[in-house]
């Protein structure tokens, strides 16, 4: 998990550079030929994205940089935390849900990610199975109950790769 996720940032941040050093650069040079510059919109539009694409690539950055320092050797294995894959009850409702806790920039929906920021990855973080925990929703609270665990050094062979 923790090398898809590189390997994502890895690309995203590759697209951005060639943003910031070919189509942004043409976009300022078509509007410096157009002419005056106090008024034209392509020319501003080019460098708030400008600006945008440097804030994100630094964000990027940052990300990767945490997760180079991040070993699984520090990755709780008994408890959910960042990569885990946790299946809960919803006391209230009976219904079962799975998640795979991820940071914020690695969301997929569609495939049960849940930001550990989420008030629900929040509420979940750090518990263990047979647990209770309350969660305050927006428009209720909900308690869940920790059904199932695996942890990524759980996912992750000794090899550091993926167990069948």
């Amino acid at each position: 998990m923790i090398d898809e996720i590189r390997e994502k940032i890895a690309q995203e941040l590759e697209r951005l550079a060639h943003e910031l050093n070919v189509a942004i650069p043409q976009a300022i040079q078509h509007a410096v030929e157009n002419g005056d510059l106090r008024e034209s919109a392509d020319y501003n539009s080019a460098l708030e994205r400008q600006r945008f694409v440097q804030a994100r690539i630094q964000h990027l950055s940052h990300r990767m940089a945490e997760l180079s320092r991040l070993t699984l050797t520090e990755l709780p294995r008994d408890r959910v935390g960042f990569g885990s894959r946790v299946t809960v009850l919803d006391l209230d409702s009976g219904e079962e849900a799975t998640y795979t806790m991820v940071s914020g920039d690695d969301i997929d929906f569609d495939a049960g990610h849940i930001s550990i920021a989420s008030p629900i990855g929040r509420a979940l973080l750090d518990r263990e199975v047979g647990e209770e925990v309350m969660v305050q929703l927006p428009r209720a609270e909900c308690r869940l109950r920790v059904l199932g665990l695996t942890t990524l050094p759980q996912m992750v062979g000794s090899d550091g790769k993926k167990k069948a």
